[in-house]
């Protein structure tokens, strides 16, 4: 498989390398790309696709690539890196692998969680839902590196607004999740929804503009559909489909109504500027019952050896604690959570190349 950037070439040896090893997670994806983006040095994005060993606990992979399909991934193979950028369960054991192999001199930058011991990595880069334990290389932000494209933005913005500009505002811009582990948007949360976005719409005597998501049921999204009767553009999400409503959206609406299962889409619509409500804020279920509470909790999940249910509770309350999200058109800045990760990424292998000492990870096993 070919990687979709190119490499630094093994002359330029006075910038640093960099690689992203991208997964199954669109979400996770994204934010690695914002990130290296950010970071400022040309990157390779390596595609890591995996076996059926990639289920068993990190700690038992420990730094190897057992897990890894290598006739379905990108090569894998010096020169190394100076900068690994990874994220989530699957590429750790990975991430690690190649930092042995370097002989310890790549730098680990993992986002979201690791599901291994802290130590092994130079930079955790994680959020308030997936509960990680504080330690000295673990950063929690308040929202999710994404950050949305403005070229791409402006030319969603063009292509959209004929369909769009029609409609009476305010339009609110409706982004819609799905089922998650902590979360359930069935057919009666999704009609309520429609009820409550419908009657919204009808008061301000404005309209509406939906799209669903990947994760969408479809039964909850014909609920859904079927409470709305003022004004509206109503997409029901598709596998690659080019006319994607989701950008136009964006770049369109007055407001947002945003469900409470992801964190990306609230990241991506509180950089608009502009009004952004969770719906259904409480029914993110299970949450308490998931929180990690005793001392042996905290360590399993510092060594891999338990992965708690997302706490979306906690990452709704740094929303309204900084005024990101809520009911009244009072709009903040959004923290530079991006640009505050990139310059420690850099100083990673900054400090390494000048010869000063980083706070980093010890070498692996």
């Amino acid at each position: 498989m070919a990687s979709d950037t190119a490499a630094v070439s093994d002359s330029d040896s006075d910038t640093p390398r960099v690689w992203v090893l991208l997964g199954y997670g669109a979400g996770g994806n994204a934010q690695m790309h914002a990130l290296a983006r950010a970071v400022g040095w040309p990157y390779v994005a390596k595609t890591i696709v995996y076996n059926a060993l990639n289920r068993l606990p990190n700690p038992l992979l420990g730094a190897s690539l057992m897990s890894v399909d290598k006739q379905g991934s990108d090569p894998i193979e010096p020169p190394w890196p100076d900068l690994v950028i990874a994220a989530s369960r699957r590429s750790a054991p990975v991430a690690r692998w190649i930092k042995r192999a370097s002989g310890g001199r790549t730098r680990l930058v993992h986002l979201l969680h690791t599901q291994a011991p802290f130590e092994y990595f130079d930079l955790v880069v994680t959020l308030p839902q997936y509960q990680l334990p504080s330690a000295p290389n673990v950063v929690t932000n308040t929202l999710p590196l994404n950050h949305v494209d403005p070229e791409a933005l402006a030319a969603a913005a063009q292509q959209w607004a004929p369909a769009f500009t029609e409609l009476p505002r305010p339009q609110i811009g409706v982004l819609v999740g799905g089922d998650s582990s902590s979360y359930r948007f069935d057919a009666d949360t999704a009609a309520r929804l429609g009820q409550d976005i419908n009657a919204q719409a009808q008061k301000e005597g404005g309209s509406v503009l939906i799209t669903t998501s990947r994760r969408t049921p479809l039964k909850a999204a014909r609920a859904l559909w079927q409470e709305i009767t003022v004004p509206a553009y109503c997409y029901n999400w598709q596998s690659n489909d080019a006319d994607n409503p989701y950008l136009g959206i964006l770049a369109h609406a007055d407001k947002f109504v945003v469900t409470p299962d992801s964190a990306s889409m609230p990241a991506e619509a509180c950089q608009m500027g502009r009004p952004v409500r969770i719906f259904d804020r409480s029914l993110t279920g299970a949450r308490h019952n998931s929180q990690v509470r005793t001392w042996l909790g905290r360590w399993l999940v510092a060594n891999g050896w338990y992965k708690p249910k997302r706490d979306f509770d906690a990452f709704h309350a740094g929303l309204y604690a900084r005024g990101l999200v809520n009911h009244d058109p009072m709009l903040a800045v959004p923290p530079d959570d991006l640009g505050r990760t990139a310059a420690r990424a850099r100083a990673l292998v900054e400090g390494r190349q000048s010869g000063q000492h980083a706070v980093t990870s010890g070498q692996d096993k």
